[in-house]
């Protein structure tokens, strides 16, 4: 393939998804061009593939997808010195574009003002060269592959998770879907002490991949209400979990973590003042 050539995954709208050769873009101040090496499929990319929108984004133009990548620098642009052409990096997809309270505060995710790949109206990362702010591109070392950089991505989403809800030694936890990142919750949860995980799900095929990487227990969602899965998780935990981690987006799932977890007399902070529930709610990439 020419180097003249970026072929990229472009969403056009509903049901419209395309291969298209796109311009191989240059880096600017403070940017480096990326060949990408690996570039997840988060169920967000798939919102848009097929409804055109994800909540109250919507696509009113073609955008390239794709935002949980790692790539090799290929250029760098001007005022680049922490990286070097071939550095192998993890992407970190939202940055802030303005300097503002946020930022001074260390909490640039919470920034009004956000450029996202693959957020309308940003592309994304599915070509084979994308530019990206070199202050969210991190040197992945040799012992990480470039897949398991891309996987970062997704693997801090359940890091946080389980930081809001308290996960430590001899926590008894129930996380809510057993997809992509409910499995990246049960991993972290379990990486973090947690004593017994149970994790639901529609699906059998899930529950069994949840049990292989470590799950306590499982628990398949048929017929029953809200109330009556609280009163299987209690059953099989012998007591209300610790907390709850949401990772559906279901309000049947809300629900139940609503009815189940255990009441904190410490709900409200966390280490460093910040502020936690007992239902941490992380459906950030929907759909899981």
């Amino acid at each position: 393939m020419s180097v003249h050539s970026n072929l990229s995954v472009m969403a056009y709208g509903p049901g419209d998804l395309r291969m298209e050769k796109l311009p191989v873009p240059e880096p600017g101040l403070n940017e480096v061009q990326l060949q990408m090496n690996a570039v997840g499929i988060c169920r967000s990319d798939v919102h848009y593939w097929q409804h055109g929108r994800l909540g109250s984004f919507y696509m009113k133009n073609p955008m390239v997808l794709g935002h949980e990548g790692a790539g090799t620098v290929t250029k760098l642009g001007p005022g680049v010195n922490h990286l070097q052409v071939g550095d192998r990096v993890a992407i970190e997809p939202a940055y802030p574009l303005n300097n503002d309270e946020f930022c001074k505060f260390g909490r640039y995710n919470l920034s009004p003002t956000m450029f996202c790949s693959a957020t309308p109206p940003y592309h994304g990362q599915l070509s084979q060269y994308y530019v990206h702010n070199a202050n969210y591109c991190f040197k992945l070392p040799d012992s990480v592959s470039s897949e398991e950089g891309a996987f970062i991505e997704p693997l801090s989403v359940a890091i946080h998770a389980c930081r809001r809800a308290r996960v430590k030694m001899g926590s008894k936890i129930l996380i809510c879907g057993a997809g992509p990142i409910g499995l990246l919750n049960l991993l972290v949860a379990k990486s973090m002490g947690a004593a017994q995980v149970v994790i639901c799900d529609l699906s059998t095929g899930r529950l069994e991949k949840a049990k292989e990487v470590g799950a306590d227990f499982t628990i398949k969602v048929e017929k029953e209400t809200p109330q009556d899965l609280a009163q299987k998780v209690e059953a099989v935990l012998g007591s209300k979990p610790y907390s709850t981690i949401e990772c559906t987006g279901a309000e049947f799932c809300v629900q139940a973590g609503v009815y189940v977890s255990r009441s904190n007399c410490n709900a409200g902070f966390e280490e460093g003042g910040r502020e936690a529930s007992d239902l941490a709610s992380f459906p950030t990439e929907p759909g899981y």
